[in-house]
């Protein structure tokens, strides 16, 4: 779900009155060599979204292919004070993508390249564990928000809770999240029982409409990202537990918990998500690639697939 917009329309404000002041968290302050063995992993990837080239979106949204590559929805979203966005789905177990065409969304957003990442729970509490974990990272004061759903009766129920490193960014930020119990209790979600006290996870979440499918679930993700963005959230991937390693080039690698994050840092006019690797749910036996307005989705042999997509739309 795309909340950037919403956070930062809304949090902006009590900020301001709050005095926190975000952003300017340097990478320094969290490469290592990995979690140590008592930093037991509190995030794990549960989507991404991204902004591409009209014909790109429309391509997604109009490709039968991707209807039976994977669970498929094309749907609008109201959150937080009345907020809506439409999104092209594709849904795995516990992982997920979003995507958008330029212009979809109001603002800063909606324009091309930008991205985000959502990191979410397993297990009730932990969030309040990985903003205490922020802390030691260099990131004195995490924004906190709640997020709601309306769906479309009126009354919101609450989502899940949010923290995040900063409102401010060039065209990428990442948040960390956790369902709230509201939401799993509410029958408008369609969500799963529990599978342990505290469950909270991805799994629950989504439904289990991905099995009569190929696409199981996002294994890698690639972005483009200027170095202030990635500076400004590399902080949250190691609070979060995930093993952050920099590269020789400024890139950035955050792997652990099934799917590797991997950043490029790039000018604000290269930024942007380029590609998607994906576990399949049964192995195929020939290989099939499938372009997408500009990108192309590869599918086997074997039980993976990649989807790339060209940079900002160049052919």
């Amino acid at each position: 779900m795309l909340i950037r917009r919403t956070l930062r329309l809304i949090i902006v404000f009590a900020v301001a009155l709050a005095g926190a002041v975000g952003g300017g968290v340097g990478i320094a302050q969290a490469e290592g060599n990995g979690p140590s063995a008592r930093d037991r992993q509190l995030l794990f990837y549960n989507h991404s979204y991204g902004v591409f080239d009209r014909e790109t979106a429309d391509a997604i949204e109009h490709s039968d292919y991707l209807r039976d590559f994977a669970n498929f929805q094309v749907r609008t979203t109201t959150g937080t004070g009345g907020q809506t966005w439409t999104g092209r789905y594709l849904m795995g177990r516990e992982t997920y993508l979003e995507l958008f065409g330029v212009g979809d969304i109001a603002g800063q957003d909606g324009t091309l390249g930008s991205a985000g990442l959502g990191l979410s729970t397993e297990r009730a509490g932990d969030l309040a564990t990985v903003t205490e974990r922020l802390k030691d990272e260099g990131v004195a004061d995490p924004v906190e928000f709640l997020q709601t759903r309306d769906f479309g009766d009126g009354v919101p129920v609450p989502w899940f809770d949010a923290i995040l490193t900063t409102t401010e960014y060039d065209a990428f930020g990442a948040w960390a999240m956790e369902y709230r119990p509201e939401y799993f209790a509410d029958p408008r979600g369609k969500t799963e029982p529990a599978s342990f006290p505290g469950d909270v996870g991805r799994e629950r979440y989504l439904s289990d409409d991905y099995r009569t499918h190929l696409m199981r679930d996002v294994t890698s993700v690639h972005l483009a990202v200027t170095e202030g963005d990635l500076a400004d959230n590399v902080p949250l991937l190691r609070a979060g537990g995930f093993a952050v390693r920099t590269l020789g080039d400024g890139g950035v690698v955050a792997s652990r918990g099934g799917t590797t994050i991997r950043f490029t840092t790039v000018p604000r006019d290269q930024a942007g998500l380029r590609q998607f690797e994906f576990s399949l749910n049964r192995p195929v036996k020939d290989r099939h690639v499938e372009q997408i307005g500009h990108s192309n989705l590869v599918v086997g042999p074997g039980s993976r697939a990649v989807w790339t997509f060209a940079a900002n739309g160049a052919k």
